[in-house]
């Protein structure tokens, strides 16, 4: 077993895979939903680019996004509707999603009707939460790297340590006067792993092992 139902769930996160879009008109208004992957601060500023391009003439382009596997970082803007209005239920929106790494932006073009606080709320946190049920969001697993230098005799039991530690994809062995190991290692198995892989050094059945940073050599 890999752990615990809260244990898994730190091992993974969802995002979208592509562009979705999503129309609709209230009250005369149209109300075009568009949501986007997006990463970084340099994503936000070519989709707000490309949206505000494309749409010259809208009366407004509210949007959020909320970024990073754990939501570190989140934002809306009401781009001139009334404080509230817009901004923040597109926020909520995709908080109750689940979806991280994604922006969503809502254009509106004016139809002539006043819709209110409240109409404007359900209006914008409508046509997010469309926009968003169409995601078909894909999974990402949260790991870390692992590398481990062992002799040949031991081979075996770190197969069986890694085996029963939340790997991620297959291991790549290399072999050489020693044997190279390295692996994904889901992060609710990290705490574990580093406790096994600590008793098999002071025991001296491996002959190092580390958490690698970035892609610094084995």
């Amino acid at each position: 077993m890999c752990g615990s139902e809260n244990e898994r769930s730190k091992d993974s996160y969802l995002e979208p895979a592509e562009p979705v879009a999503f129309e609709a008109k209230v009250r005369r208004s149209l109300f075009i939903g568009n949501l986007f992957p997006c990463r970084d601060a340099a994503d936000v500023r070519a989709i707000i680019a490309r949206v505000e391009g494309e749409h010259k003439n809208a009366n407004h382009n509210c949007r959020a996004y909320v970024l990073g596997p754990d939501a570190e970082v989140v934002y809306g803007s009401d781009d001139g509707e009334p404080a509230g209005t817009a901004g923040k239920p597109i926020l909520a929106a995709i908080r109750r999603s689940g979806i991280t790494n994604v922006m969503v932006v809502v254009t509106r073009y004016f139809g002539g009707i006043k819709l209110g606080v409240r109409g404007l709320i359900e209006a914008y946190g409508n046509v997010a939460a469309e926009v968003l049920s169409r995601a078909n969001p894909v999974e990402k697993i949260r790991s870390r790297r692992l590398a481990i230098c062992l002799p040949y005799a031991i081979i075996g039991d770190v197969a069986h340590v890694l085996n029963a530690g939340g790997v991620v994809g297959v291991p790549e062995w290399v072999y050489g006067e020693k044997v190279k190991v390295s692996a994904e290692i889901r992060l609710s198995a990290t705490a574990r792993i580093t406790d096994l892989l600590d008793e098999l050094q002071a025991r001296e059945k491996i002959c190092s092992w580390k958490w690698v940073v970035f892609n610094q050599p084995l």
